[in-house]
């Protein structure tokens, strides 16, 4: 009797599997979880366009790698599309379609991503789109590759933090090197010197504000993170700038910002280029100081004059956007006009003296004095203010010639009489006739011999 109890504590046991492989039966198919699967969002028009694309196709000749791949066969999945150990970089892919949350995208060699809707902020695109994105990391349980898109930032976690990757920052508070950031719920670091292109005075400008940054370190053992904000406006400034020289064209007007400013003139950023402001061509008036007119930051219209392609140069106006005072210069002046006028520079060879903002005219040395001059110094002084002759305009040439020598005196000399070269009018006709004589002959009496 032993030797069948086993057997039938055996049988019972199975009898009680199969009755619940029954009752597992009759109870139908498991109902599918609430969120489908995102490989399985595909709808059938799109499974059938890719069948018939496949149709004829010999699988054997190709070795194929499909990105569902167990995380411990992972070294069938190309290294670039190994989530943090891939290299960092932008894609271009092929957007196939959209569901709900999700935007699919085709990166080519059978590699399929989505991308989060919400990253999208301005459109978001029609399957069809070409579309740059970045590569997260690999989701084994999904085969797809977490994308992002190029420029957005993350929603960070410490299983998705690697170098390279944008993630917004809320700065929390300063510290002595930099400012204390919270990324995601961790907290992070970031330079003072990686705040902004420019020098930074006052860090705590930032506390409290969101900040789109890259990650330059990232170590979970070790709890530590650091972020930087300068290197991603590098690469954006570098991305402009290249779009920006092939658009620039000379006599455009052009957006920008005044970044630095020297003695010479500024430098203005006109979307990742930056271009020379001299300080001639800022205004039609003479500036002497180019800080005194213009201010770091502050954004500007220029006009492009000259472009240096091969040594990338750009030379800008700001003066070239307003009318020229020299345009109306013969209808306010004429040749021999007394006006008043401030001597502004003084020359080896003369004074400029300004008549208003933008126009200046030269008074030479020879016209400074009636007496000899050696030196323009000896004369007038620069803010001087003098009374000046217009000797000559050339509104072309953008000159007018002056004179401070005083008028020459003029002395008016009695007209002369002239010739009267009326004949006389003639005497009147005598009407006694004159009696005849011999004059002193004559003296004898009349009848003496």
């Amino acid at each position: 009797m032993s030797e069948f109890k086993p057997r039938n504590r055996e049988s019972a046991s199975q009898r009680a599997i199969d009755e619940a492989l029954d009752f597992a039966m009759a109870q139908g198919p498991p109902k599918p979880v609430e969120e489908t699967a995102l490989k399985r969002q595909w709808d059938a028009d799109l499974e059938a366009e890719l069948e018939a694309a496949l149709e004829g196709f010999d699988a054997s000749k190709y070795e194929i790698e499909t990105p569902r791949t167990r995380a411990g066969d992972r070294k069938h999945v190309p290294k670039s599309d190994r989530g943090q150990e891939g290299t960092p970089g932008p894609r271009q892919g092929k957007v196939i379609s959209i569901r709900g949350k999700s935007v699919f995208v085709d990166l080519g060699a059978k590699s399929e991503g989505v991308v989060p809707v919400e990253q999208f902020e301005d459109k978001i695109p029609s399957p069809g789109d070409m579309i740059d994105v970045t590569i997260d990391r690999f989701d084994a349980d999904e085969g797809i590759l977490l994308l992002s898109l190029k420029g957005a930032a993350v929603e960070a976690t410490w299983e998705n933090l690697r170098k390279g990757i944008i993630v917004e920052a809320r700065v929390t508070k300063t510290n002595k090197g930099g400012l204390d950031v919270e990324v995601g719920g961790i907290r992070g670091f970031l330079p003072v010197g990686q705040i902004d292109i420019n020098r930074v005075e006052d860090p705590s400008e930032y506390v409290n504000q969101k900040l789109r940054v890259v990650v330059t370190e990232a170590n979970q053992r070790e709890r530590n993170l650091v972020v930087s904000r300068r290197e991603l406006l590098e690469q954006e400034r570098a991305e402009k700038r290249e779009k920006t020289w092939a658009e620039l064209q000379e006599g455009q007007v052009r957006d920008g910002v005044i970044r630095t400013i020297k003695p010479y003139g500024a430098f203005v950023d006109i979307g990742g280029v930056d271009g020379l402001l001299p300080v001639s061509e800022m205004s039609w008036s003479r500036v002497a100081d180019a800080a005194s007119f213009v201010k770091s930051g502050q954004e500007v219209q220029v006009k492009v004059l000259k472009i240096d392609r091969e040594n990338r140069k750009v030379s800008l106006g700001l003066k070239q956007l307003t009318p020229s005072p020299w345009d109306l210069v013969e209808d306010k002046y004429e040749r021999g006009m007394t006006v008043k006028g401030k001597v502004t520079r003084l020359m080896d060879f003369g004074a400029f003296v300004e008549l208003e903002p933008g126009v200046e005219g030269l008074i030479h040395i020879s016209e400074l004095s009636p007496n000899r001059v050696r030196r323009a110094a000896d004369i007038v002084k620069p803010e001087q203010e003098v009374e000046v002759r217009i000797l000559k305009i050339e509104p072309e040439a953008r000159k007018i010639a002056l004179s401070l020598r005083p008028l020459p005196v003029v002395v008016k000399e009695e007209p002369e009489e002239e010739e009267d070269d009326t004949p006389p009018a003639p005497k009147p006709e005598r009407k006694v006739p004159l009696k005849g004589g011999l004059g002193d002959q004559d003296r004898t009496p009349f009848g003496k011999a």
